[in-house]
């Protein structure tokens, strides 16, 4: 750790201020590439994604998980009860997963002499980045400084967050379940979070503003999850906007513009992220900032000359991995590598509620829009074995170029997050369904729903109608 009391004179190749996916990712590959670098970090190294995000909520999702098993064991054979939800062993196991993950990076970081500075950095200009920590303020010197801030939860205005009333970053430490609770927003987090909490027994109503929930994805997508969601009685009022919202100690009220008012225990806000920029200096060093967020060229790098973004300050997805990517593709660049720019297209997305959702490349619509001649095939997972077995229904859909290559896959269903891997290199790969056809996918897998619909798409099927 670097002594915020004593200023650094020699330059450092990589100033990164922010430790989350995107800061760390660039600050360990640049290591790796003989830079020397200073990682500055006002919280704990991993980020949003390691402490408040990704891991916790995927950690609970899966003890929701554990529990929608338990109420089922008897249709399979297995004498399983559900008795309730002990949250405190709950939060025990998330936070030791937490722990383990954290404990890990930590040591790298330190293995790979990354200096890590503790304070909250902000721009001076192009290559200097000011620190006020514990000990005092601090002035690094650098030959590029990577900004990687990352994003917070965003609330909406006029509703005071309280007791009552709160974001994902607030939920993820309930201290019991609520009996009934109202998810403000139908995007991704809204989702999971719904799932979840309706798998601890939980009364859930989404409330989404547009005419669908999870309307990124596939329109079919959308009309699944809500089907799925309603026999699970989970409500989506959809088309819908929050009017205001009143709380005290004892519940909350969400006022809608149209229909009656709901009475909850719980209110969760989960109307998306926004970016992390305010208060870094950015303005005054000259680096444009558009709506909170930092625009860059392909390369990542902003209109100031030695100052580079990634994660979730770049406009586009918002996503841990893309963080990860930018990152490397950071560190690579600088380092004279020459690396590939990253693709959004190509990153891969995936919804953990109940059932999954996993997607990459263009919907039917983009592709469109963007002038293909497309050609949709839609491979059911009531006709894939391993799905059966799980008990779950949902769908791979491929959609590809008429006669050219796959240009997007959406899937939707239990264990489908498992399979976007291949999905991302059919579509990274600009492959045919003519070339995926012929591969041999194990038996009984549910991989073989992603073979089925490439054999389909390529007008040769095999458990499926053409």
């Amino acid at each position: 750790m670097a002594d915020p009391a004593n200023s650094t004179s020699s330059p450092f190749d990589l100033v990164i201020l922010g430790a989350g996916s995107g800061g760390y990712a660039c600050a360990l590959r640049a290591s790796q590439l003989g830079l020397t670098v200073a990682l500055v970090e006002e919280d704990k190294i991993g980020g949003t994604c390691l402490h408040r995000g990704c891991i916790p909520t995927k950690a609970l999702l899966h003890a929701a998980e554990l529990a929608d098993g338990a109420r089922a064991g008897a249709s399979h054979g297995i004498l399983t009860t559900f008795e309730g939800i002990d949250t405190v062993a709950l939060h025990a196991r998330k936070d030791k997963v937490i722990s383990q993950l954290y404990k890990g990076l930590t040591g790298l970081i330190g293995q790979a002499g990354i200096e890590v500075v503790t304070g909250r950095g902000r721009l001076v200009d192009a290559s200097t980045v000011e620190v006020d920590g514990e000990g005092g303020t601090t002035r690094l010197s650098a030959k590029t400084v990577v900004l990687a801030t990352g994003s917070y939860a965003k609330t909406i205005p006029g509703v005071e967050l309280g007791p009552r009333v709160m974001t994902s970053d607030q939920a993820m430490d309930l201290a019991q379940i609520p009996q009934r609770v109202a998810v403000l927003g139908g995007g991704v987090i809204g989702v999971e979070f719904a799932s979840m909490l309706r798998s601890f027994g939980a009364e859930v109503t989404i409330v989404e503003a547009l005419d669908r929930i999870v309307a990124a994805e596939e329109p079919s997508i959308s009309k699944h999850l809500t089907r799925e969601f309603k026999k699970r009685k989970i409500t989506a009022l959809t088309s819908t906007r929050v009017a205001s919202v009143e709380a005290d100690d004892q519940r909350a009220v969400v006022h809608l513009e149209s229909g009656d008012p709901l009475e909850v225990d719980l209110v969760l806000v989960a109307v998306g992220r926004g970016p992390r920029s305010e208060g870094l200096g950015l303005e005054d060093a000259g680096v444009t900032v558009d709506r909170g967020f930092v625009p860059t060229d392909d390369r990542l790098r902003t209109n100031v000359e030695g100052v580079r973004a990634v994660g979730d300050l770049v406009p586009g997805l918002q996503l841990a991995h893309r963080g990860f990517a930018h990152g490397i593709f950071v560190a690579e660049d600088i380092a004279g590598l020459d690396p590939t720019p990253i693709d959004d297209v190509i990153i891969p997305k995936v919804t953990y509620c109940d059932p999954e959702i996993a997607s990459v490349g263009l919907t039917s619509e983009a592709a469109k829009g963007a002038g293909k001649d497309v050609e949709t095939v839609v491979y059911p997972l009531g006709g894939n074995g391993r799905s059966i077995i799980r008990g779950t229904t949902g769908s791979v859909t491929l959609i590809r170029e008429k006669d050219g290559p796959v240009l997007g896959v959406h899937m939707v269903g239990l264990g489908v997050s498992e399979l976007i891997s291949e999905a991302q290199l059919a579509v990274g790969w600009e492959a045919h369904p003519e070339d995926i056809a012929p591969l041999v996918h194990a038996h009984p897998s549910q991989g073989e729903a992603f073979g089925e619909a490439a054999m389909l798409a390529a007008g040769r099927p095999l458990h499926a109608h053409a």
